[in-house]
């Protein structure tokens, strides 16, 4: 499921290379190791180019590989302890929403994000990271919440988009969306949202209203999915390459037109490479970010939200 395969091809050659010098251990093959390493160093310079000269449709493919860590893999590798809460109190609960009390570096804080889950059966059950409106209601609901207990909110993104079915739309699921948008701009507290993998539409804009917008370097954030600009402008989603050209969705693309405020590295070939290592870059990002944010008073936060989302898209 949106694996990439090029990763998949390197991931089997080393795991050849590593077989090829097991067996070669012990023996009086140089001819042998300086294949390997010449091998080795091919692979190596093969996947930097590849990785870090890809085009925009890469970097679309790579946010959506199926073993990149989501929501819950985050809380449990840098968050201390999780209290799920659920519900928006008018209909019912979303599992496309997951949200609940957390600690990090002895902060108490508010989590609110997408989570996609694992396996046909787990995506299923979380319909694919899509919210329906009730999950935004849910987050709006909890939003209040962490004001009311002056609780900082961190919000993580990881969705193709919000559920386009017609349930959801009978629902309100555009006013839920606007709300969502309309309530975290006045938000008391300190917002900080990051973009774990995909940021599709209005889905992923609904939590993107924040103080300060981290993206994982391998995540897209934009207002519409390749395929979705595709299928709008050219009636054809073959022409997703294109479009995801033209949408400039990419970290390094939001962070050139000052959308975001941090790109945060990720392993060469994406998150799903080292689960670990992409956890300790995103706390020591995040932390850092909250500690400023912390020590900032209140009216100076709101006023410089405002501001900042004023001046998106602004022409001098």
């Amino acid at each position: 499921m949106n694996e990439v395969k090029f990763d998949r091809s390197i991931q089997e050659l080393t795991k050849k290379l590593s077989e090829i010098e097991k067996t070669a251990e012990g023996l009086d093959v140089s001819k042998i190791s300086e294949s390997v390493r010449d091998l080795q160093s091919k692979t190596q310079s093969l996947e930097e180019d590849y990785y870090q000269k890809g085009d925009r449709w890469q970097k679309v493919k790579i946010s959506r590989h199926d073993k990149s860590p989501q929501m819950l893999d985050y809380i449990s590798l840098i968050f201390d302890g999780f209290l799920e809460l659920r519900g928006d109190r008018v209909y019912g609960d979303d599992p496309a929403i997951l949200s609940g009390l957390s600690e990090i570096n002895g902060v108490d804080v508010m989590l609110i994000g997408n989570h996609k889950g694992r396996g046909l059966k787990g995506r299923l059950e979380r319909n694919f990271g899509m919210p329906h409106p009730e999950g935004y209601r849910k987050a709006i609901r909890l939003m209040k919440m962490a004001e009311r207990f002056g609780l900082p909110l961190i919000t993580m993104i990881d969705t193709p988009g919000a559920y386009p079915g017609v349930e959801a739309e009978e629902r309100g699921q555009s006013e839920a969306i606007a709300n969502c948008m309309y309530t975290m701009m006045g938000l008391k507290i300190p917002v900080i949202a990051v973009v774990l993998g995909e940021g599709g539409s209005g889905g992923a804009l609904a939590l993107g209203i924040a103080d300060r917008v981290l993206v994982l370097e391998n995540a897209n954030f934009s207002i519409v999915s390749p395929e979705a600009c595709a299928t709008i402008l050219w009636k054809d989603r073959k022409m997703k390459k294109v479009a995801a050209e033209a949408l400039k969705s990419t970290a390094a693309d939001n962070l050139e037109l000052g959308l975001i405020d941090e790109v945060i590295p990720e392993p060469l070939g994406g998150a799903h490479r080292n689960h670990r290592e992409t956890a300790d870059a995103l706390f020591g990002v995040l932390t850092r970010h909250l500690s400023e944010l912390l020590k900032m008073e209140i009216d100076d936060i709101l006023r410089l939200r405002y501001k900042r989302f004023r001046e998106i898209g602004e022409v001098f």
